[in-house]
C-alpha cells in the first residue's frame, strides 16, 4: 500500500502554495531542481543567480538604507506589523512549503512559521524601544549619553533546517533598527524563501518603504561567498555548520565587517535521581527525534544517574519504537525523512564508529520505506548507549542519534556536559532545587541556553538564541539581540559654557 504521496501530487501542493503568497513557479522556472525529501523526486525547477549579481543586490540595498535610516522607529516597526499579519494570513502555505522542501511534519512546519509571527509581534514592540543610557558625567554642565543608530546592510545566509524562522528573526529586527536585508537561502529550500519574500514585497508596497529593503538571492556556494566578502555588508549573519563558520568569520573580520554566528550544536540533558521520568522521557524523545534530529538543538547526549540509568533507558526505547515514522504531510506523522543521502550516510557511519568505540545500539538506525521512494531517506531514530563519551560522541551529526552516558556525581555530569567543542543548549532534569541551581550557576554548564526540566530545543523568541565554543558566540531573535544590528554613539553635551577636561587635565591656551 503506497504511504507516500505522488510527486505530481507535492509539486501541485507547492505551487498552488506557493502562488498563494504572490510566487508563480512556472514563470520562475529554471533549470536547477527542487527535491522534496518526502519521496526523493523534484518539487520544482528555479533559476539561480551567481556571485556576480550579488553586487547589485548589495548597492540597491544600501539605497535603500540611506532612505529607510531616517524613517522613525515606529514608522519602521509598521512595515513588520503587516509582514507578520500576511505571514499569519499565509501560514498554513507556508507550512506546506516548509514540510515539501525540507520534510518537516505539518505541525513543525507550522510551528516555524508561527515562529515568523512571533518574532514580527515582538519587533513592533521594540520599534519603540531601542533605548540609550544617560551616564553622570565627572563634568558640571555636561550631559554624557549613548545613541543607537541603524547599522547598514545586513546579509543573511541561512541553514535548510529552519528554512525561513531564521530569516525572520534576522530581518523583524533589522528593519526596526533601520536596516535592509540581502538573504541568501539554503540551496535545498528556495521556494519557502521565495514565498517569504513575496509577503515581504507585498509589506513593502503597501506600507511605502523602500522597494529593495528586502532581497533574496537564490543560488549556490558562490553567492555566499560573494556575499560574506562584500564590503557594503556591515553584518554578515550565518547559520550553519562549525565548519562553515570558521570559514565565513575570518574573512568577514578581515574587512572589518561585524559577523553574528550560529554553529553547531551537541546538546546533552542530565538526569539526576529526583527527576520526574514521566516528563524527563517526553521532553528527551522530542528534543532528540523530532524533526528527525535534524535541529541545532536537538538532543544529542542524555547524562544519566546511574541510579535511573535502567529504568530511563527502557522508558526511552519503549518510547521510540512506537514513533510513527513516514511522510510529514500525513496526519499523526512524528518523524520525517533526513534532508539527503549524505545524510543518511553520516548517520550511519556514526552509528558504525560508536559500535566500533563500545557503544551498544539499544534501538533504531535503521531505514524505512527504501522499496517504496528510494530516493528519500527515512531512518528509525537510534539510541546508542556509550560506556564514556567518546570522539564520536563530541561529534555533531545531524540526524536522530541518542547518545546515553552514565555519571555518579553532579559534578562529573557538568563536566561531561562542557567536554565537548560546542556550546549551544543543554538541560537538567531535576526535583533538587539546589542541583537546577548549580548547573544554572557560572560554573555550571557553559551553554547559551540552559535549561531546567524541558529538553534542548524548543526556544521562545523573546530570549537570546545562540550558544558558546564552537556554536559561534551569536546571538539573534529576543532580548537585547537588536544590538548587534545597531551601532553605538557616545554622545557628550556640553551646556556649561566653560570647557573643564576629563580627569582634571589642564590645557590652558
Amino acid at each position: 500500500m503506497t504511504t507516500l504521496p505522488t510527486a505530481d501530487d507535492l509539486a501541485r501542493r507547492a505551487r498552488e502554495a506557493a502562488g498563494r503568497c504572490g510566487v508563480d513557479l512556472d514563470r520562475l522556472a529554471g533549470d536547477r531542481p527542487v527535491t522534496s525529501p518526502v519521496n526523493g523526486r523534484p518539487l520544482a525547477s528555479v533559476r539561480w543567480q551567481d556571485a556576480a549579481d550579488v553586487d547589485g543586490v548589495v548597492i540597491r540595498a544600501g539605497e535603500a538604507f540611506r532612505a529607510w535610516r531616517t524613517v522613525p522607529a515606529p514608522v519602521r516597526g509598521q512595515l513588520v506589523r503587516r509582514l507578520g499579519e500576511l505571514l499569519r494570513e499565509h501560514k498554513a502555505d507556508l507550512g506546506v512549503l516548509v514540510s515539501l522542501e525540507v520534510g518537516k511534519t505539518t505541525s513543525e512546519a507550522e510551528g516555524e512559521v508561527q515562529e515568523m509571527v512571533d518574532i514580527c509581534e515582538f519587533a513592533v514592540g521594540l520599534s519603540r524601544q531601542l533605548y540609550g543610557r544617560t551616564i553622570s558625567s565627572e563634568r558640571p554642565g555636561h550631559r554624557l549619553m549613548e545613541t543607537w543608530h541603524p547599522l547598514g546592510v545586513v546579509g543573511v545566509i541561512s541553514a535548510f533546517n529552519f528554512p525561513v524562522a531564521v530569516w525572520s528573526w534576522n530581518t523583524a529586527i533589522a528593519l526596526v533598527c533601520g536596516d535592509p536585508v540581502v538573504w541568501k537561502p539554503s540551496e535545498l529550500a528556495p521556494l519557502s524563501a521565495l514565498a517569504s519574500a513575496a509577503l515581504l514585497d507585498r509589506a513593502i508596497a503597501e506600507t511605502g518603504a523602500p522597494a529593495d529593503l528586502g532581497q533574496v538571492v537564490v543560488g549556490g556556494p558562490d553567492v555566499g561567498e560573494a556575499l560574506v566578502a562584500h564590503p557594503g555588508v556591515a553584518l554578515l549573519s550565518a547559520t550553519g555548520s562549525t565548519r562553515m563558520g570558521r570559514a565565513v568569520g575570518p574573512r568577514v573580520a578581515d574587512r572589518f565587517g561585524r559577523s553574528l554566528l550560529e554553529l553547531g550544536g551537541n546538546n546533552a540533558a542530565i538526569v539526576t535521581p529526583s527527576a520526574d521520568l514521566d516528563l524527563t522521557t517526553r521532553g528527551i524523545v522530542f528534543s532528540a527525534a523530532g524533526t528527525a534530529g535534524q535541529r541545532c538543538t536537538t538532543m544529542r547526549r542524555v547524562i544519566a544517574h546511574v541510579d535511573v540509568l535502567e529504568q530511563l533507558t527502557e522508558r526511552l526505547v519503549a518510547a521510540y519504537r512506537r514513533l510513527p515514522i513516514g511522510s510529514p504531510t500525513a496526519e499523526g506523522t512524528l518523524v520525517g525523512p533526513l534532508i539527503h543521502d549524505a545524510a543518511y550516510k553520516s548517520m550511519q557511519d556514526a552509528l558504525q564508529a560508536a559500535q566500533q568505540q563500545g557503544g551498544e545500539l539499544v534501538v533504531g538506525g535503521g531505514r524505512r520505506l527504501a522499496d517504496e521512494a528510494p530516493d528519500a531517506y527515512y531512518v528509525e531514530p537510534a539510541i546508542v548507549r556509550m560506556p564514556e563519551q567518546t570522539d564520536v560522541v563530541r561529534q555533531e551529526t545531524f540526524a536522530p542519534i541518542l547518545y546515553v552516558l552514565p555519571y555518579r556525581t553532579l559534578e562529573e555530569a557538568i563536566a561531561l556536559n562542557n567536554d565537548v567543542p560546542q556550546g549551544l543548549s543543554s538541560s537538567i532534569f531535576t526535583s533538587d532545587q539546589a542541583e537546577a541551581e548549580r548547573f544554572l550557576a557560572a560554573d555550571g554548564s557553559d551553554c547559551g541556553i540552559a535549561n531546567v526540566n524541558i529538553g534542548t530545543s524548543g526556544a521562545e523568541i523573546g530570549g537570546a538564541f545562540g550558544g558558546e565554543k564552537h556554536t559561534g558566540g551569536g546571538r539573534e531573535s529576543g532580548s537585547d539581540a537588536w544590538r548587534s544590528y545597531m551601532r553605538r554613539a557616545t554622545n557628550t553635551i556640553n551646556y556649561s559654557g566653560e570647557l573643564p577636561l576629563a580627569q582634571g587635565v589642564e590645557f590652558p591656551i
